[in-house]
């Protein structure tokens, strides 16, 4: 048997910070739980822009496409805003959600008790909070064609094309069926029916996906800017929900926020099984590079080990070890340990991002 490999791709800003944090779990892994990882690390964004100038080299692409999984940091900064639009850093994230077709953006969205005070909601709103949103990530309107910036007369015109096919919708339907019969059976699907026919299209094809294959699945259809507000009216309302990339990526960044720190989240990125069974995937945490505290030991690493978390239980069949990964977080927030971003009203010191990486070590030697 070989090792599980794993491509590290830090990047930007605040990225390889906490990606020294996520490689003490991963050490921790091989020499507690027989879990030893083959890991090969690379450039992605204004590092790759860098060094090759482009914000994805071919070989990383190449790589990326090899391995079980891909762990991303960030990508970004002030320092490539004038960047042309076709190398900017985030365009080498989208060639990697691209060329590896990962359909199926998984956002949990989960309040731990420590943190239900630092949401912006209601304690007795977020308690307890545990959403999982599915989001479409390789096709609408990030992706359609025609697209881009074009004179018309005398002035200039912007477009972008909301496309979706039935498969497209389909592949991303049974994803958050499956998804939801190993949480509370409960599904949600999110668009805009009432004035967009691809939200017209959605809307059916969930519906045949369900009443073929997913009956035993409750399934609710909601619009998208309701869900918004549901969101952060009731959202414990909602256990899974599905919807498109453009609603997708709004309604999971609303939902980040219940939870208090986008510092907390993590996300997965998965495709197609490969020969080994395992899914294309690629894993991050939710936050950006933050270029204000770069370099400065602030940063919440929380994220980015999660992600790994995910990683051990969706790729790599290790739901044991991604649980206690979890709890180890659960521990360190419940006996008080906390980042600048999780500082409450009340003032304390906050420990540096590398003392949060060892609490969660010692939280898992302590297990």
């Amino acid at each position: 048997m070989t090792n599980p490999s794993l491509l590290i791709l830090p990047g930007d800003g605040i990225g390889p910070e906490v990606m020294a944090e996520v490689r003490k779990v991963i050490a921790w892994m091989g020499e507690k739980r027989d879990l030893t990882f083959d890991v090969s690390e690379d450039l992605v964004g204004g590092a790759a822009y860098d060094k090759h100038g482009v914000p994805l080299a071919d070989e990383t692409m190449a790589k990326a496409q090899e391995v079980d999984a891909v762990l991303l940091g960030a990508v970004g900064g002030p320092a490539y805003d004038d960047l042309d639009f076709s190398v900017k850093p985030e365009r080498g994230l989208l060639r990697l959600r691209k060329e590896m077709d990962l359909f199926a953006n998984l956002r949990p969205a989960q309040c731990f008790d420590a943190l239900a005070d630092f949401s912006s909601l209601k304690k007795d709103i977020v308690a307890g909070l545990d959403i999982m949103i599915v989001r479409e990530l390789t096709s609408g309107v990030y992706f359609g064609e025609p697209r881009g910036i074009h004179t018309e007369g005398n002035e200039r015109v912007g477009i972008n094309t909301q496309r979706y096919t039935e498969s497209e919708i389909a592949r991303i339907a049974k994803s958050a069926f499956e998804l939801a019969r190993k949480r509370d059976n409960r599904v949600c699907s999110m668009e805009k029916a009432n004035v967009m026919e691809s939200g017209i299209l959605w809307r059916d094809v969930v519906t045949e996906v369900h009443e073929k294959d997913y009956s035993d699945v409750e399934l609710s259809h909601m619009y998208a800017d309701n869900g918004a507000m549901q969101l952060v009216r009731n959202p414990k309302q909602f256990d899974v929900i599905v919807t498109d990339n453009l609603f997708g990526d709004i309604l999971s960044d609303a939902a980040a926020m219940l939870t208090g720190s986008l510092g907390m989240l993590p996300s997965a990125s998965l495709g197609a099984p490969m020969e080994n069974g395992r899914p294309k995937a690629l894993y991050e945490p939710v936050h950006g590079s933050a270029p204000d505290i770069t370099g400065q030991s602030k940063a919440n690493p929380i994220a980015c080990i999660l992600s790994f978390a995910m990683a051990l239980r969706y790729s790599f069949d290790r739901g044991e070890e991604a649980t206690m990964v979890e709890q180890a977080v659960e521990k360190v927030l419940a006996d008080g340990a906390r980042t600048g971003d999780l500082m409450g009203p009340d003032g304390g010191t906050p420990i540096s991002t590398s003392e949060m990486g060892d609490a969660i070590i010692a939280a898992l030697n302590a297990a």
